[in-house]
């Protein structure tokens, strides 16, 4: 717990049990904050949200057994999102390591496809630089996750502890200074091209590269889009923004990129779920292709040009030598001209669903009413999606959503997280009701704990993007995906000393909102809507981003 201290941890999220007590007894004597969650999994999503918005290491504690494997579905929602996060499990004493003891698990072997490292001090004296070390390399580089699974003799055993002021890990490297022929390279290539865009993604949220990002798109005169994790990279209400790309990206989003002739992609991995089909995605246009993490450069892509390094340390020089070259860009060119008006035309002539509580008329009012810094979350399924459509980013780095993974159950302890990394600004979840589902006892988290915040909660009565591919893919067979009206969402908010809200018309969703913003207690606001509005434009699994399934 000093070695904790020494790393400015305040919080901790978690979940005692028999062997993790002697840490938790600790919490007695130390100023570490501890926030009693009411599974481990949902530790591990606040920890995650913590760390996505404060840019530290979020921190949940889990005993052993099946408190470890408890929060592997978060430690994996971090990994595949590059988030920074401390997970420390409690184990059996180190004699009884292998040998089936009451509530052993081999947590180690089962974590280590999605940590970025996992350490299991054997001796007490290990500790003290295995936390160093798990922060370092947590935050390092590309984040992710680290697990320290410490025996419970290790946690009780007494030996001197040394805490090291420097330390090496071998192999490890995490920084690399970008090649400035690289950068050159990218340059020309933009430079050349006719009909360039640039391609953000999470990388730029994570490096907080968002000054660069814009400051570049205005010095080239050059339209963006982002994916859906690297949505709230650049201002959604920029006169070059046209939004995300992707299977639920916006309709002239992704237009738009089919037509460019060159992409400047700035801290994205190609996900399938943003490109579409990789071969169609890469022919008749140039890729170059910027990111710390050398193992993503060509992974999915082939790229004309790589640099490999922190973005916003590569947007920064990269800029300083379009200045030293006094290259001009002549503003408003038609290739800009064209993506305006792209961007209006489908602004204005996209169908939206029938109805006063469409998603696209509820998100719209909740970005209407909600201030432009406030931090969301969103839950994983259509609503989801419908966030990418209908919701705009104003500030950047205020929107975050499991993405990689696709974790239901998310959105809401990611908010607590996030409103504990930021108590002053409000926080709100985007729900839908089957993954509310999944964490809806984190309630009890933020009205004992006193982390107030918001859950808009989209509520089609169903697993609502199932029940969407069941129509589209499966001549309508529904199997598995009619929840009924059970809960009653207010009720449920109330039995936990929450407040419930639930809003039938436009105005009644307007009044909600501002009650929730003034109220200093958790609020669910329940919205009913059409359980048979699908999310479109759609782009169907292997198929191009040119194929988009549009509203008839």
């Amino acid at each position: 717990m000093e070695a904790m201290e020494r790393e400015g941890v305040k919080e901790v999220f978690g979940l005692p049990g028999g062997a993790n007590l002697p840490m938790y007894d600790e919490f007695n004597r130390c100023d570490i904050r501890h926030i009693l969650v009411r599974h481990e999994q949902s530790a591990s999503h606040m920890a995650d949200g913590y760390g996505r918005v404060s840019r530290r290491p979020g921190v949940c504690f889990a005993t052993s057994g099946p408190g470890a494997t408890n929060i592997l579905t978060g430690i994996a929602t971090a990994q595949a999102d590059s988030a920074p996060m401390i997970a420390v499990t409690g184990q059996v004493p180190v004699n009884m390591i292998g040998k089936d003891a009451f509530q052993e698990s081999d947590i180690m072997g089962m974590a280590n496809p999605v940590v970025k490292y996992a350490f299991q001090p054997r001796t007490p004296q290990e500790v003290p630089v295995a936390v160093q070390k798990g922060f370092y390399i947590a935050s390092t580089g590309r984040p992710g996750p680290v697990l320290i699974d410490i025996p419970k003799d290790v946690q009780t055993d007494k030996a001197e502890m040394c805490y090291v002021e420097n330390f090496k890990i071998r192999g490890y490297h995490p920084w690399v200074e970008p090649d400035v022929t690289s950068i050159g390279r990218a340059i020309d290539t933009v430079i050349r091209a006719d009909r360039p865009i640039i391609l953000a993604g999470g990388g730029t949220i994570i490096s907080s590269a968002f000054a660069e990002l814009q400051a570049l798109a205005e010095f080239l005169s050059i339209p963006v889009v982002t994916t859906f994790k690297g949505k709230g990279a650049f201002p959604e209400n920029h006169a070059l923004s046209l939004g995300p790309i992707g299977m639920h990206g916006h309709a002239e989003a992704n237009k738009v990129i089919s037509e460019a002739d060159c992409v400047l992609a700035v801290g994205t991995r190609f996900s399938d779920r943003s490109v579409g089909t990789f071969d169609d995605f890469e022919s008749r246009r140039s890729i170059i292709h910027m990111d710390i993490d050398p193992a993503e450069i060509g992974k999915n892509q082939t790229t004309n040009v790589a640099v490999i390094g922190d973005v916003k340390v590569t947007l920064r020089m990269m800029l300083a030598m379009l200045q030293e070259r006094r290259i001009q860009i002549t503003e408003g060119g038609e290739w800009v001209r064209h993506a305006q008006e792209m961007h209006k035309y489908w602004q204005e002539n996209l169908k939206i669903h029938p109805g006063e509580l469409s998603a696209a008329r509820i998100l719209r009012k909740l970005r209407e009413v909600l201030p432009s810094e406030s931090i969301v979350t969103t839950e994983v399924g259509q609503h989801q999606m419908w966030a990418s459509l209908f919701f705009d980013v104003i500030s950047p780095g205020t929107f975050f959503s499991s993405t990689g993974l696709g974790t239901m159950g998310w959105g809401f302890p990611a908010a607590i997280g996030a409103k504990v990394a930021k108590p002053d600004v409000p926080v709100v979840d985007i729900a839908g009701d089957g993954s509310f589902n999944m964490t809806e006892n984190s309630l009890a988290t933020s009205v004992l704990e006193n982390i107030p915040v918001i859950v808009f909660l989209v509520n089609n009565y169903s697993l609502g993007m199932v029940a969407q591919w069941q129509r589209t893919f499966f001549k309508r067979r529904m199997v598995g995906v009619d929840q009924g009206q059970c809960p009653d969402y207010v009720k449920l908010a109330e039995s936990y000393g929450a407040q419930g809200i639930r809003a039938h018309t436009i105005d009644e969703l307007d009044a909600a909102i501002r009650a929730a913003l003034k109220s200093d207690i958790a609020t669910v606001i329940d919205i009913p809507i059409d359980p048979e509005e699908d999310v479109l434009p759609f782009v169907a699994p292997g198929t191009p981003l040119t194929k988009m399934i549009l509203p008839s």
